[in-house]
């Protein structure tokens, strides 16, 4: 007859066995991160060809009020969202490369390097209002 207080032995892993699990895992992360890049740069490209939509609309109602497209940024009703270098969300600097009565053509230039290349994205839209990707990160 076994005591009430007996200890009873538990399976667990020793630390060789968890350094080891550990191991392979951080093996396995080395071989999927590249994999993964493409689809980060992506993920952070839509916020350039989002705020490149608000600004194509701002732009839309400022020729419907003055018959033109307009250079400032401040004349439109829309605001960049701060970058990551000021503290706040953005990956990208906005501006407004030309506008004159017909046509005008905005910029989203990214200031991070979301892959490590050295190669930057580029996004630009016009009048026509869709948003083209000109450097591919």
């Amino acid at each position: 007859m076994t005591h009430p207080l007996s200890l009873k032995k538990i399976k667990a892993l020793n630390l060789q066995e968890t350094l080891i699990v550990l191991a392979i895992i951080g093996i396995l992360l080395l071989l999927a991160l590249p994999n993964l890049m493409p689809l980060i740069s992506k993920a952070k490209s839509i916020e350039a060809q989002t705020q490149l939509k608000a600004l194509y609309n701002a732009q839309t109602t400022y020729r419907y009020m003055y018959s033109k497209y307009t250079l400032e940024l401040n004349e439109l009703d829309f605001v960049p969202p701060r970058t990551v270098k000021e503290n706040g969300t953005s990956n990208y600097n906005y501006e407004i490369l030309s506008a004159d009565n017909a046509s005008f053509k905005a910029r989203a230039e990214a200031i991070t390097d979301f892959d490590g290349d050295g190669i930057l994205n580029v996004w630009e839209i016009d009048e026509n209002g869709s948003p083209k990707q000109i450097v591919k990160d």
